[in-house]
């Protein structure tokens, strides 16, 4: 597995992965990604034969980003690296690719003096994988609130960017 930034040419594979996850994310047109990409801090994908097999985006403080998770964060926080969505197909899960993306992210928060990474993750209705892999970092719970029109339910969460140095 490579990981590597994203580019243009991978856009589509981008796209099909998030829709093949839309259950636990937003829906993302090509247009969004366009304008997602380009105020992303991170936007990093693994490749492995070839091919695109999973995705990171994340935001710095001060993004013009509209989500709402963003905003909360924003509106608590002053120095913040926030991943919007990471995403791996399928049939990879659970074979590293999430990890080298989020030793990524720790690494470039670290780099740049930002002190925390913070995310968010469905737990109305629950997502537990997800629960389980982000503890793994050291991520704990800040907050709650009800999105998608009530529909759901997510647990905001932030981890200190410090700790995954050396470890």
């Amino acid at each position: 597995m490579k990981i590597r930034p994203a580019t243009q040419a991978d856009f589509p594979s981008v796209l099909a992965l998030n829709e093949e996850s839309v259950r636990f994310l937003s829906p993302m047109s090509a247009e969004r990604l366009v304008e997602l990409d380009t105020q992303a801090a991170v936007h990093q994908v693994v490749e492995e034969g070839g091919q695109v097999v999973a995705f990171l985006l994340a935001f710095r403080e001060g993004a013009r980003y509209d989500s709402i998770n963003y905003r909360w964060f924003a509106d608590r926080y002053a120095r913040f690296l926030y991943v919007d969505r990471v995403v791996v197909s399928g049939r990879l899960q659970a074979k590293g690719a999430g990890t080298r993306l989020y030793e990524h992210v720790f690494a470039h928060a670290a780099e740049a003096e930002v002190p925390l990474v913070v995310c968010e993750f469905d737990v109305e209705p629950p997502n537990p994988v997800s629960e389980r892999f982000h503890a793994r970092f050291g991520f704990r719970e800040v907050g709650r609130q009800v999105v998608a029109g009530g529909a759901k339910v997510v647990s905001l969460q932030a981890a200190p960017a410090q700790r995954q140095l050396g470890e």
